[in-house]
């Protein structure tokens, strides 16, 4: 008897089987869902593993007006919830379609269509962040960020991860690269200050904070900045300025008073040198004549 190992089916990404979940295509009339129901607008709370964090309120409003108008046309995708949260009842915790349950409470809405479907945590954080993607409604952070849960929280690789949400391999490893920024390149990527591609090249970086100041000031595109980088790495380091002698500091200062000009000393081992700063022939005649007089 043969002991040949039967291969393992691969796994369907998340992005082209979401529709399934919902029992049809996700583009039928409502109507046709098959599994939708109706249920109290307050029965639903959001979800904990929703990866977007910020809803735009002329997004949300338009919504709501088009809601007003021709109703919910996909039914909100939840799964059974514990029944206490903060001490009121809810029935469901919302999975898909955070955008489209704000903008109907937005639009006076009592209940709304869902499909339920028994989740576990790890597929509940996947479909929201296949959802958004495809609609490409997160920031690179919220990106990167919901990736991160899913490796660290529920042991997903790289590998399998962009097999799950539709993405290369090289696109999780560079979007996860953006949470080792400095918070400051983080706060300006997600004001949008800065774009991803602004701040993939800031991580060859040697000073990523302080160039993202300058790229930002001199409002360089994404090609600037990485030629940017690449400047300054191959630049030789800058030898670190000793501190001045205090003594050496009074005295540039007395002889600035004394002569009226800017006094530079350089003391070295033996010796050293002293440097008057004119700005005017009107100001080297007068050291001149100071000069010769004694």
């Amino acid at each position: 008897m043969s002991d040949a190992v039967v291969p393992r089916p691969k796994r369907a990404p998340l992005g082209r089987g979401l529709a399934a979940l919902f029992g049809e295509t996700g583009t039928r009339p409502l109507a046709e869902f098959g599994g939708a129901r109706t249920v109290p607008i307050e029965s639903i709370r959001p979800s904990p593993f929703q990866p977007r964090r910020h809803f735009g309120e002329e997004e949300l409003e338009g919504l709501a007006q088009s809601i007003r108008d021709k109703g919910i046309v996909q039914p909100l995708l939840v799964r059974p919830a514990e029944n206490v949260v903060n001490g009121s009842g809810t029935d469901f915790e919302l999975i898909a379609g955070e955008r489209r349950w704000r903008a109907a409470q937005r639009a006076g809405l009592h209940e709304v269509p869902v499909v339920v479907r028994a989740l576990g945590d790890a597929e509940a954080l996947e479909i929201a962040l296949v959802e958004n993607l495809q609609r490409e409604d997160l920031s690179p952070l919220e990106e990167a960020e919901a990736y991160s849960r899913l490796m660290q929280e529920f042991g997903r690789s790289q590998a399998v991860l962009a097999e799950a949400v539709g993405k290369s391999r090289s696109h999780v490893a560079n979007t996860l690269r953006l949470l080792s920024l400095p918070a400051p390149v983080r706060r300006q990527l997600e004001d949008g200050a800065l774009s991803a591609g602004h701040a993939r090249a800031l991580l060859a970086a040697s000073d990523p904070a302080s160039m993202a100041g300058e790229v930002v000031r001199r409002g360089l595109n994404v090609r600037a900045t990485e030629a940017l980088v690449r400047r300054r790495a191959a630049e030789p380091p800058r030898r670190p300025t000793k501190p001045r002698d205090a003594d050496t500091v009074a005295l540039e200062a007395e002889l600035a008073t004394a002569l009226g000009l800017r006094i530079t000393l350089s003391p070295k081992r033996r010796g050293g040198s002293l440097t008057l700063h004119y700005s005017s022939l009107d100001q080297l005649d007068r050291v001149l004549a100071l000069l010769r007089r004694q």
